[in-house]
């Protein structure tokens, strides 16, 4: 069987389909995980405080986002005694280690806005 240039740059690569890594960059391109990540840059925060601090967010997709976070390694769920138990959720090492990229992601939407305003309106005043 002869291996294109192409299929062999591909193999082991996410835009492989059967790709592990595929699932990571799925799952850290989110932007709940995105939203989430920012939304614990340096504290532990309950589940409660994080709906407020990310608008729009519903209880539903923020219990599903931080399960998978959890699963992945990302975010850290820590249960407290109590009555009810106090659940507070933070970063792991590989949770913190992803802020800066994250960061680079949201300084590169904030500085392209008007760029990206201007060409969205652009495109669709041509049709």
């Amino acid at each position: 069987m002869v291996t294109t240039l192409t299929e062999s740059v591909l193999r082991g690569s996410p835009y492989h389909a059967d790709c592990p890594t595929r699932h990571i960059l799925d799952r850290v391109g989110d932007r709940w995980t995105v939203l989430i990540v920012g939304a614990l840059w340096d504290d532990g925060v309950r589940f409660a405080e994080l709906r407020r601090r990310i608008f729009g967010i519903s209880q539903k997709m923020l219990t599903q986002t931080l399960r998978g976070l959890e699963r992945d390694g990302i975010v850290l769920r820590t249960v407290h005694p109590g009555n009810p138990a106090p659940v507070e959720y933070s970063l792991t090492e590989a949770g913190r280690a992803l802020r800066e990229p994250l960061r680079a992601l949201q300084d590169w939407a904030v500085t392209h806005f008007d760029y990206v305003t201007a060409s969205q309106e652009a495109y669709d005043s041509a049709d």
